[in-house]
């Protein structure tokens, strides 16, 4: 059991350092740990994973408008719903697709709800609001296709290599 907090404890350590230190705009881990937790983890753990990471790092880094803190926790779950698509039947480009799309529509909902705390209600001010967030989506796109590939990449990679060498037995499944 201890195994299991351990293992815990260094993603979500992992993560907020991975906000809390400088980096590109957006390009950070959690929607790829969103997508991960769900291919791999139980539906419960891969619910409250990314959302901790969020929490803590934002209680250390500060909170926008209580609007785009929905938005965003919301699509961080959109994450998890794309990992599960992934987990019904893995593939490379359902793993590449995954944080596309989540990319995609965190930029639509997060840019959205910035609409309301700081741009006009018009169709100026959401296209303001999303022409001035496309820096942001150049980041989030990288970051997430990065940090997904790595991850997914790299787990099943490990998984592979025990398998063969019998040597090493993976499994993050508790």
């Amino acid at each position: 059991m201890k195994r299991n907090y351990f293992l815990y404890i260094i993603i979500i350590t992992a993560a907020i350092v991975s906000r809390l230190i400088p980096h590109s705009w957006n390009f950070a881990p959690i929607t790829a740990i969103a997508i991960f937790a769900a291919i791999y983890l139980p539906i419960r753990q891969a619910v409250v994973l990314p959302l901790v990471i969020r929490f803590i790092s934002d209680v250390i880094i500060g909170f926008f408008s209580w609007q785009l803190m929905i938005a965003v926790y919301l699509s961080h779950l959109f994450g998890v719903a794309l990992g599960l698509w992934v987990r019904r039947n893995k593939s490379f480009g359902r793993v590449l697709t995954a944080p596309i799309l989540s990319a995609v529509v965190f930029f639509l909902v997060t840019n959205f709800a910035w609409l309301y705390a700081s741009y006009t209600n018009d169709l100026p001010g959401i296209l303001l609001a999303y022409t001035n967030g496309l820096p942001f989506l150049r980041g989030t796109l990288m970051g997430d296709v990065f940090y997904t590939l790595a991850l997914v990449g790299g787990y099943e990679f490990a998984l592979r290599y025990s398998r063969q060498s019998g040597k090493v037995k993976i499994d993050i499944n508790y």
